[in-house]
């Protein structure tokens, strides 16, 4: 059941001012020795979000040791300033794009499993865990996972329409899932491999016209490494903002691109 409203704990981390010196110390109680997941976040210019999600990400609860890597692809902004205060490893791209970048971080991280995250995402405590079980039970032979989100508005849509669009949006995805491929529901913001697979399959190069994301999805399948798993634990869920929505002129246009692509083309 996805909730109406935002959760208050998600509210505090995206509404209220988080304090640099607390997120360092709670990533030094997340990274606990050599890492067994890396937690790898491009961004671009991202100096309004981007210290509320390594709070999130740093304040989750887990049995693993995780490493954040958060991927500075040319900002102009204080979006590296913030990240090193925050005490996590921030490497440069010059290489203009997000595969370029996913790829950059994939190539400096170090742990077994890797979740995708972005720098305008909200996520809640339980998320690593949540995401890392299929990957590390090799009874149910999971190459990827990907999970559950809704939207935080930053436009001028309520969250109340959201909460509607969601659950269209979910059965546009079981209809993928049925009639096409699972793989194009997969988000880069909320999914997770085994490394040394991903490096395997040339990490997330694609070819023109397909999205880095699902692409990748697709090969780890294809390749044999097992099948795409939905996490669909509530407590997994990620709260991200509408600004894709609102770079596709808004939700109406957005409901209508997400028609053409799920079944027209």
């Amino acid at each position: 059941m996805r909730p109406v409203s935002i959760p208050a704990y998600i509210s505090n981390y995206f509404y209220k001012q988080q304090d640099p010196e607390q997120i360092k110390q709670a990533y030094q109680s997340l990274y606990k020795g050599s890492p067994e997941v890396s937690v790898v976040m491009p961004a671009y210019n991202e100096e309004t979000t981007i210290v509320q999600t390594l709070a999130s990400l740093c304040n989750n609860r887990t049995k693993w040791s995780v490493e954040i890597i958060v991927v500075n692809n040319n900002s102009k902004d204080k979006t590296e300033e913030l990240v090193k205060a925050c005490g996590v490893n921030c490497i440069l791209e010059t290489t203009q794009g997000i595969t370029p970048a996913r790829n950059a971080g994939l190539a400096q991280a170090r742990g077994k499993y890797i979740l995708d995250a972005d720098a305008d995402t909200i996520y809640p405590v339980d998320w690593i865990e949540e995401m890392v079980k299929p990957l590390a039970d090799d009874s149910k032979k999971v190459a990827m996972t990907y999970g559950v989100f809704s939207f935080i508005p930053v436009g001028s849509t309520g969250r109340f329409t959201y909460f509607f669009y969601e659950y269209l949006s979910d059965l546009t995805r079981y209809y993928n899932t049925l009639f096409k491929t699972e793989a194009v529901n997969v988000y880069g913001f909320n999914s997770g491999f085994r490394r040394e697979e991903g490096l395997q399959v040339e990490g997330f190069n694609h070819p023109p016209g397909t999205n880095e994301d699902g692409y990748l999805a697709l090969k780890l399948k294809n390749k044999g490494f097992g099948k795409i798993y939905r996490v669909s634990n509530p407590k997994a869920i990620v709260w991200t903002t509408d600004r894709r929505i609102q770079i596709d002129g808004g939700l109406w246009k957005a409901t209508v691109k997400r028609f053409k692509r799920v079944f027209i083309s």
